[in-house]
């Protein structure tokens, strides 16, 4: 299997999923979405890996959205909300792809882990990060809700009031205080980063997988009862991004430095 933006490399029952954008720290475009959702289901079938790590290449883990992607501006500048609302759909696609995964699940983290890029370790079953790590939901800062369905999520490791903090609020938050309310799950310095997720994706792979898939399967269920209340993020999202606040602030980012 082949891709352009990300990468799959296997060794032995663990295998690792490593975004490939570093010149834009990761940044989610529409084809680089497309292609994790794409990748997370190739494990479906697969009763050889036990584990899937995901990475990013260069200094950050993912940095959200692309502002700069043609494809998924051009088509939401064409005022048609239809359109609007099924891009939407890929981000939820991709969330819902990687909490379908049936092999254990982490998330190596270090740099930034903005908006989406929070989103994909948020969906993950673990998540290990570097101390220089700083995650946070900037969707606000935009103009934006935060969609995908995600933001249950992010309930479930941290509760409420955290959660309106980070999605509200709309700062990177910085790695001590992440595990400090549970959203990561172990820090370590960024040279030890790599021998920690390895440590703990071992940890796992040991165990027998039936069921311990199977058990990850039942909490799965039992976090996402309140799921269903998330059916209509994306138009809402289509709609916000239809606002002056939202023009306002992806053309102050596209155009800084200009």
């Amino acid at each position: 299997m082949s891709f352009e933006f990300l990468s799959i490399k296997r060794d032995s029952e663990i295998s690792y999923v490593t975004l490939c954008r570093p010149e834009c720290g990761n940044a989610l475009n529409l084809s680089l979405m497309r292609e994790i959702t794409e990748a997370a289901n190739s494990f479906k079938y697969d009763t050889e890996t036990r584990v899937i790590v995901f990475k990013g290449e260069g200094k950050h883990f993912c940095v959200g959205a692309d502002l700069k992607d043609e494809e998924r501006w051009k088509a939401g500048e064409s005022g048609d909300l239809l359109i609007k609302s099924r891009l939407t759909q890929i981000g939820k696609d991709l969330i819902e792809a990687v909490l379908g995964i049936n092999q254990i699940t982490i998330a190596s983290l270090h740099g930034a882990a903005a908006g989406g890029g929070a989103c994909i370790p948020s969906a993950c079953d673990f998540r290990i990060a570097s101390n220089d790590c700083i995650l946070g939901y900037p969707e606000v800062k935009l103009g934006m809700n935060l969609s995908w369905g995600a933001l249950p999520l992010c309930y479930n490791l941290v509760g409420p009031a955290i959660t309106k903090r980070l999605i509200i609020g709309g700062e990177l938050e910085n790695a001590e205080d992440l595990l400090a309310w549970g959203f990561i799950d172990e820090l370590v310095s960024f040279d030890c980063l790599d021998s920690k997720v390895l440590e703990v994706a071992k940890y796992y792979a040991e165990r027998p997988p039936m069921a311990a898939q199977m058990i990850k399967r039942g909490i799965n269920a039992i976090q996402m009862t309140g799921s269903a209340a998330m059916h209509m993020d994306g138009d809402q999202n289509a709609l916000a991004t239809l606002g002056d606040d939202f023009k306002e602030a992806r053309d102050a980012f596209v155009n800084k430095g200009k």
